[in-house]
Parts: structure tokens; C-alpha cells; sequence
């Protein structure tokens, strides 16, 4: 379990296929390859990796055919830049939401927009996503925790502060660029108990007589 909080930005060293439809990436990033032992989880643009390797500065982790089809990793080269978290220690602060790491789907930037000293940026999202998101509710966007601003078949809007456009890889975005999106675990689960999932995502709308039959009152 991740908190969507960045500890650094590391630089894509390869990414090479390896045996049964694998791929193992290496990236350089003292900060985290100096305090990883193989075996820990490390969300790499918030996906959920195993390390294999590391010599102080540069590790390695594997990726399944499944992360490569369902993330933006597999269109990773060498120099490109990902957000980096080690996996959350039991006692830990968690600051950010749960993340786990499982990426939903890959958007892509519609538009950015600057207001003031921040910015705003929409993205794209199918029914997969769309009925996970609200305002003010959560979301992981290559692993950064973030506020959505706004929710809407289609899209959703979230907004960086300065901090977090300097210090993630958030700050690079323009439209056409392609990030992965996590949508919050809790917002999962309470749709799957509604009878709604990313498979079937408008089976069902929440009414007053829906909350009676499920035992509210």
C-alpha cells in the first residue's frame, strides 16, 4: 500500500523484455535504490513494482505482460522521468489516501490550464473510471494523490499546487501526454457493494429506496 505521497522523481535507465512476456525496468534514483532490498514493493509512476536489484543509486524491478498492457510503463525509454514511492511502513504517516498501486486505466491530458500560481489539469476517463470519481473525492494520477476538482462523463479535473508541480512529474504535463489513473479503493469498494463496477458501471443509480432496501434509514 502506497499514500500517493512522492518521495522522488527518478530517470528511466532501460527497459528490456525479459523471459515469458516480462519486462524488467531500471531506473536511477539514489534517494530510493539506496534503502531498497529486492523483494520491497516501489510504486513507479503509481504502479506497483517488485525490486530485483540495486547498487546504490540504480534499481531494477520487474513488469508482467499485464502491467505493460494496463500502464504507460511499457512506453517508457531511456530519460524518462516517473514518480517514485516505497511502500507504506506499518506506524507510517499516511498524509495522502490509500493507493494501491493497481491502475485502473491510462488517460490522457485534454487540457492545462494556469490560474494564479497553480494549474489545472482535466484528463481523460472512460465509464471504467468516470464512476469512481467525484468532487472532492481522491485519485492517483501517475501516482501522485490528488483532489478532484471536478467529475463528469468523460473527464475529471484536478488542480497542482506549486509543491507538487516542482517536485513530480505532474509539472511536465501538456495536453496529449498519457498518465496512469488509480481511482480511490474506498470508491471502489462502496460501488461494488451498490451493485455497480467498472464492468457494468450505469447498472444501477442510488436512490432513497435503494438505501431503505440495504438497510439505511
Amino acid at each position: 500500500m502506497f499514500t500517493g505521497l512522492i518521495e522522488c522523481m527518478g530517470e528511466t535507465v532501460s527497459v528490456a523484455a525479459s523471459r515469458g512476456g516480462m519486462a524488467e525496468i531500471a531506473i536511477k534514483a539514489p534517494i530510493v535504490a539506496s534503502g531498497i532490498s529486492p523483494g520491497e514493493s516501489v510504486a513507479v509512476a503509481g504502479a506497483c513494482l517488485t525490486a530485483v536489484g540495486s547498487d546504490g543509486e540504480t534499481f531494477r524491478a520487474q513488469m508482467m505482460a499485464e502491467t505493460l498492457r494496463a500502464t504507460r510503463l511499457g512506453s517508457l525509454g531511456p530519460g524518462g522521468m516517473v514518480n517514485l514511492e516505497r511502500a507504506l511502513k506499518t506506524g507510517g504517516k499516511l498524509d495522502g489516501h490509500m493507493v494501491l498501486g493497481h491502475v485502473d486505466e491510462v488517460g490522457e491530458i485534454l487540457a492545462v490550464e494556469t490560474v494564479g500560481g497553480s494549474k489545472i489539469i482535466h484528463i481523460s476517463a472512460s465509464d471504467k473510471v468516470s464512476w469512481g470519481t467525484a468532487p472532492k473525492g481522491s485519485v492517483a494520477v501517475d501516482g501522485v494523490s490528488l483532489t478532484i476538482i471536478d467529475a463528469g462523463r468523460g473527464s475529471f479535473s484536478i488542480g497542482l499546487i506549486p509543491t507538487t508541480h516542482d517536485r513530480t512529474t505532474l509539472g511536465f504535463l501538456q495536453r496529449g501526454h498519457r498518465v496512469n489513473v488509480e481511482i480511490d479503493v474506498i470508491a471502489r469498494y462502496v460501488a461494488r457493494l451498490l451493485g455497480r463496477d467498472a464492468e457494468s458501471p450505469a447498472r444501477d443509480e442510488l436512490t432513497w429506496e435503494k438505501l431503505a432496501e440495504y438497510g439505511w434509514k
